[in-house]
């Protein structure tokens, strides 16, 4: 059977037992990992831990976590936590998140996101492995460290957000799986050409790597009011230098710079109107069941083996969650 996630969104609105409730459908409809992104509100280890109380089999993965907000003792620690509490179900997501919001909210610089990343892998690699860690680089310096008794059973798979060629050849060296975000049809083939080059430059074989990616799905046949959301939620990342050079990586610089343009005198839905038909249908899906299927199935044929459904709200979040998730159940082929 053809694997797939699901996004459940990091929304304080929704409460530990809509999560449940949720990652239960979830589950009972046939999903393989549900992902939980961090990037405000509430932590998505509590979340995930939540869920893991509820559920069976369904692995459970952090979609992401952000580096810099924790060091990577403390984020082995937190995996490990997750492996016990799930039954050995957790997927650990590392991201190094956004210079913005690191630098505002958690008062960190943004420095060599690249060596911190592959520092922090490097050191929970071990730590997770049952290995003692001494460890001296450009951003860590650990002196036996271990986790002793609470070293998880089994591996913890480790994935990693992945948008540019350098991230992206860093999962071809170093992860079990990338997970990309506003996974464009057109960028699929190029992004998988750079996880093998990291994999052979590792002497790795891209088959042990997973390609996962989100991608955002509104289901439904008046598109209007799905489309009006979805052009206001890409438009808000043109503000994102990572994102908006993504997008232009993808063939979307007018409708990017024009955003941007507009985002600057503060005009949302002036940003909005820049978000074209097509940029629309490359990185989201928006319509019937027949049509977002046909369309998962493009993205799957094209490189991605694990599209993670993620649902965005129009109207009610936990509705729009509940919905998608019945409409496209994988079980259902």
């Amino acid at each position: 059977m053809a694997r797939f996630g699901v996004r459940l969104e990091n929304d304080p609105n929704l409460s530990p037992q809509d999560y449940q409730e949720l990652a239960c459908q979830a589950e009972a409809n046939g999903f393989d990992v549900v992902w939980v992104p961090e990037g405000g509100g509430r932590d998505s280890l509590t979340s995930l831990a939540t869920m893991a109380m509820k559920t069976e089999s369904i692995k459970l993965g952090t979609g992401i976590l952000p580096i810099f907000a924790r060091t990577p003792t403390n984020t082995a620690m937190g995996a490990s936590g997750m492996s016990a509490v799930s039954g050995e179900r957790f997927i650990l997501g590392l991201g190094v998140g956004h210079a913005p919001t690191v630098e505002s909210r958690d008062g960190i610089p943004f420095e060599k996101p690249m060596s911190r990343m592959r520092e922090t892998i490097q050191i929970i690699k071990g730590l997770l492995a049952g290995e003692e860690v001494n460890f001296r680089g450009k951003h860590f310096n650990i002196e036996g460290a271990s986790m002793g008794p609470a070293t998880p059973k089994s591996k913890v798979p480790i994935y990693i957000a992945a948008l540019g060629p350098q991230m992206l050849e860093m999962v071809g060296e170093l992860a079990d799986g990338v997970l990309m975000n506003w996974t464009a049809v057109n960028y699929l083939e190029k992004a998988v050409g750079h996880i093998k080059r990291g994999a052979d430059k590792a002497g790795r074989d891209i088959d042990q790597i997973d390609i996962a990616g989100y991608v955002r799905v509104a289901v439904g046949g008046d598109v209007s009011e799905s489309r009006d959301s979805l052009r206001r939620q890409v438009a808000r990342y043109a503000s994102n230098p990572f994102y908006r050079n993504f997008f232009a990586e993808t063939g979307f610089d007018k409708e990017m710079s024009a955003a941007a343009t507009a985002l600057r005198d503060g005009n949302l839905d002036k940003a909005a109107d820049s978000i074209t038909v097509e940029m629309q249908d490359q990185v989201a899906i928006v319509g019937t069941v027949d049509e977002c299927r046909t369309a998962l199935k493009k993205r799957r044929d094209a490189g991605l083996q694990m599209p993670v459904i993620a649902p965005y709200a129009v109207g009610d979040n936990k509705a729009s969650h509940r919905h998608v998730i019945d409409a496209l159940a994988p079980e259902y082929p």
